[in-house]
């Protein structure tokens, strides 16, 4: 699971993690960077609308010149560098991946887990 360790939902998916017996490791997006190979990953297999978090305040901060890039050019270099950018918690299983932590993704989680 990659996420922040302050982040409210990803602390609610660690416990539920736990409480359902499902082991996970915890990588800090914020301490423990984030690593350029598995960002190329998920933005060649999850939507760019699902991965970037618009709603946040590192979004709002930036600049239009950085937005445009972020929906129409490639977006690593900004993502690499803002982390915070991306929406939370992101999980990863046998080169599948789950964005966010609502009903759906509790049921994958359990299904990987099985």
């Amino acid at each position: 699971m990659y996420g922040i360790k302050n982040c409210d939902t990803c602390r609610k998916a660690l416990k539920w993690l736990k409480e359902e017996g499902i082991d996970c490791d915890f990588h800090d997006l914020r301490a423990d960077g984030l690593p350029a190979a598995e960002l190329t990953k998920w933005l060649a297999a999850i939507d760019r609308n699902i991965l970037i978090n618009k709603r946040g305040t590192t979004y709002r901060q930036l600049d239009s010149a950085a937005k445009a890039v972020l929906e129409e050019d490639d977006p690593a270099a900004i993502i690499l560098t803002l982390p915070t950018l991306l929406k939370r918690p992101i999980f990863s299983h046998n080169d599948r991946y789950l964005v966010g932590f609502k009903e759906p993704e509790k049921e994958t989680l359990k299904e990987w887990a099985a």
